[in-house]
């Protein structure tokens, strides 16, 4: 259960919250709240999320991915609350109804969906619990050329190498992100890609960013039949030190392995529109 910071077979470990261990345990919720920051640790099969129950999104999430033992499980798209943690602690059902915010899958869903059926089948269920979603625009999260699009790009890299891969995705819980029923909507997300080179630990980093799709104060049920309109879009490679400074997470072997030539990070964050120019 949970994620395993040895998967890769090199030390590959979860980013933690300040400079905290977040592997605390829900009976320890008390001390969380001093050592975490309002977060509390959520293991589920293959995956492991870190919640801030104060914006009732994860800080951080991580998911071990095995690309030789993939597993084809029906999607299913039935969201629950964590029965282990108070409602109130998640963004439930009532932030995504009559409006055009996805309840998009921060630990994708198929990423945890390996080794026997039966293990498989658990892993998928748990992707659709509310501590693992986070509201994103419909265009953002359903695009290939958007959000989803890098996903695959990492999944099927894992599949057709047959690769083991940790994959580390949280939105950006930023103090200016726009109120709306009783939560902030984050309006960028960020993305950790990690792999064993056979020699080291190699890993690479990712923002992206959903603001110009996003108005609170224009979210509505879309009328039968009615496209919302598509803004810009903006998908950065960029340096894993700056993810940290700006997620407020500690994570000194992410950090140390990034692939982001140390030249092209001087130059700032480096505007990504296809996978082919992603820096491996």
């Amino acid at each position: 259960m949970g994620f395993d910071a040895r998967f890769l077979g090199v030390s590959a470990a979860m980013p933690r919250v300040g400079g905290a261990d977040p592997s605390t345990g829900l009976r320890d919720r008390a001390a969380a709240s001093v050592e975490l920051d309002a977060a509390v640790h959520l293991d589920y099969v293959h995956f492991t999320v870190v919640l801030d129950t104060a914006r009732r999104f994860a800080r951080v999430t991580g998911v071990n991915i095995d690309g030789a033992a993939l597993v084809e499980i029906e999607r299913g798209d039935q969201w629950e609350l964590d029965e282990r943690i108070p409602a109130d602690w998640q963004a439930g059902p009532e932030i995504y109804a009559r409006n055009d915010l996805d309840r998009g899958h921060l630990v994708r869903r198929r990423d945890p969906v390996w080794g026997s059926r039966e293990v498989a089948t658990r892993a998928n269920a748990d992707s659709f619990r509310y501590p693992n979603a986070a509201p994103q625009a419909s265009e953002f999260n359903q695009s290939k050329e958007l959000w989803l699009g890098l996903e695959d790009h990492v999944l099927e890299h894992a599949r057709a190498h047959r690769l083991r891969l940790s994959v580390f995705t949280a939105p950006v819980l930023a103090a200016g992100d726009p109120p709306y029923r009783g939560i902030r909507v984050p309006l960028r997300f960020w993305k950790i890609a990690a792999w064993n080179t056979g020699v080291e630990l190699a890993a690479i980093g990712f923002v992206v960013d959903q603001a110009p799709l996003v108005d609170t104060e224009e979210l509505r049920e879309p009328a039968p039949g009615e496209v919302p309109p598509l803004g810009p879009f903006r998908t950065f490679q960029v340096p894993i030190g700056d993810i940290a400074a700006l997620a407020g997470l500690t994570m000194p072997d992410l950090v140390a392995a990034d692939r982001m030539p140390p030249t092209v990070a001087a130059a700032g964050w480096r505007r990504v529109e296809t996978s082919d120019e992603i820096l491996l």
